[in-house]
């Protein structure tokens, strides 16, 4: 962002000015248009940016203030229960188990860092040549919190539907030159020094969770006629297969 402007007389609405990007956003998480080589690649750099965001010193930068330090996933669990429930149409009760498993799991440690919220690969936008990332999008969500969490919810499209969520789940993974999730774990966990081994389990449960309650909103939206989407009951009907994934994650480590 280059510039805010809060006075609405000169357009009639607070705005701010973006910088522009000359570069190309993927969108399917198997890149069937690439060959195993740019795939390598491409996945390579995803991990090397989130890992980068996640050891930058955020005190050095005067950023110790951009979100509280402590509790992230106590407060992230807290608030997304609060957002399944008001957006409750019929009881999922894959839902109803996460909402109680999550705060009785929720690790003893976690470390703090700049966190992005909903860092994907069609959230990045790479050079038009090389597979280089040029800029990240949608800092919406953006705060300090948990980087294990964080890393987990880019995970996402391991256990993801090719058809269904444009995911990589059940493909063949080495034939198409992308890392398994364990590789990609372990080449995060070096890049950082975190280790999200342990505790994967939860955090891949609760990204799931995550998931699951925004698309339940969409759904509620929809069924009161004010979603955006026109696809909005079909997105939202997705919430049940989230709830049902992020409980059966929670019960087993998938690696």
């Amino acid at each position: 962002m280059l510039t805010l402007c809060e006075d609405e007389s000169v357009i009639g609405r607070a705005f701010y000015l973006m910088e522009h990007l000359d570069g190309r956003v993927l969108w399917e998480q198997s890149l069937p248009t690439k060959t195993p080589a740019e795939r390598s690649a491409i996945y390579a750099e995803m991990n090397s940016v989130i890992a980068a965001l996640h050891t930058t010193d955020y005190r050095a930068i005067g950023l110790q203030g951009f979100g509280r330090e402590n509790g992230f996933l106590e407060r992230q669990i807290k608030r997304w229960s609060a957002q399944y429930r008001a957006s409750e149409i019929q009881p999922i009760a894959e839902m109803d188990a996460l909402i109680e498993w999550l705060p009785r799991n929720v690790p003893s440690f976690s470390r703090t860092a700049i966190v992005h919220g909903d860092y994907r690969l069609d959230n990045l936008v790479f050079d038009h040549q090389a597979p280089r990332v040029i800029g990240v999008l949608d800092w919406e969500l953006s705060t300090l919190g948990d980087p294990a969490a964080d890393f987990a919810y880019h995970c996402v499209g391991f256990h993801s539907d090719p058809m269904m969520f444009r995911g990589i789940a059940g493909l063949d993974l080495a034939q198409l030159g992308i890392p398994s999730e364990a590789e990609y774990v372990a080449l995060y966990e070096r890049r950082t020094g975190i280790d999200c081994g342990e505790h994967w389990n939860f955090y891949m449960a609760f990204s799931l969770f995550k998931i699951a309650a925004i698309l339940q909103g969409v759904a509620k939206r929809a069924s009161e006629g004010i979603a955006s989407s026109e696809h909005a009951h079909d997105i939202g009907a997705k919430a049940r297969v989230r709830a049902a994934e992020g409980w059966a994650v929670a019960n087993e480590l998938r690696l």
